[in-house]
């Protein structure tokens, strides 16, 4: 990347700037997910090096303003490592996740309460506004959470996501659409609670509904395609009904999939 971005180098590297790679950074991010889901180790692979490449990018920038470089990322991130595992490396105990987590925590506020600036900051002034809207919803509930600012169960939660749609009722009835942003916005953010309760990912949760919905989509435009017809000439009704064949075939088509991936002997 040095040589990269070097005299006599390659000109789209060097007029990238910190600005300019935020949206790669953020692109290879959801790549690796992809690669994740495809279940291929050598894309995996592949696309683990793309997003190291942002890495490397960013910190080169970064070396030659004088900042820091790669070496000192590496550093840092081994020291946090070593800090926040006392019951690794210090002689610490914590048997379960839970208990890791919770000294992992416990780690974070002990460097707060040691840095005066951090110290004074908002508990959740560490959550990016970058962050995608329903992990951000997560993260932010979980440390007002770790304040004790919470329900007890997700059975709780049930009657605030009820309250949220009734507001959002009121809203729809009276065609507010300022108050009907205000209260989808709220519904959401109950929802992820229910999920974080659940200890279900709401990021993840509704990617695999994206998944779920493009895949039955495409199910019906192929059948549809091979009758011959358009989806915009037939009734609701009847897309409906290949709606539904489109959710069984590929629920049969899961099933065996699984089958195959527990008993590989049987294919």
């Amino acid at each position: 990347m040095e040589t990269l971005r070097a005299e006599g180098g390659c000109a789209w590297d060097r007029a990238q700037t910190l600005d300019s790679l935020k949206a790669y950074a953020l692109e290879e991010c959801y790549e690796v997910l992809d690669a994740i889901d495809s279940g291929d180790p050598k894309e995996h692979c592949e696309e683990l090096g793309d997003l190291l490449l942002q890495v490397i990018f960013q910190a080169q920038i970064q070396r030659e303003a004088g900042a820091f470089d790669a070496y000192e990322v590496c550093r840092k991130i081994t020291h946090k490592m070593v800090r926040r595992h006392p019951h690794v490396f210090a002689g610490e105990t914590a048997d379960t996740a839970a208990g890791a987590h919770a000294s992992w925590e416990k780690m974070k506020a002990r460097e707060r309460r040691e840095d005066p600036a951090r110290e004074q900051q908002s508990v959740l002034s560490g959550v990016p506004r970058a962050m995608p809207s329903l992990l951000r919803a997560l993260r932010i509930s979980e440390k007002a959470s770790a304040q004790g600012f919470d329900w007890s169960t997700a059975h709780e939660v049930l009657p605030k996501i009820r309250e949220e749609m009734g507001e959002l009722e009121e809203a729809l009835e009276a065609r507010d659409e300022p108050m009907l942003r205000h209260e989808v916005g709220d519904l959401l953010f109950a929802v992820a609670n229910l999920a974080r309760h659940l200890d279900i990912n709401p990021e993840e949760a509704l990617r695999q509904a994206n998944d779920r919905f493009t895949n039955r989509f495409q199910h019906v435009e192929q059948r549809v395609l091979e009758d011959g017809q358009k989806m915009t000439d037939l009734g609701l009704d009847t897309l409906e009904q290949r709606w539904e064949e489109a959710k069984v075939a590929l629920a049969a088509d899961e099933a065996t999939r699984r089958s195959l991936h527990s008993d590989p002997d049987s294919a």
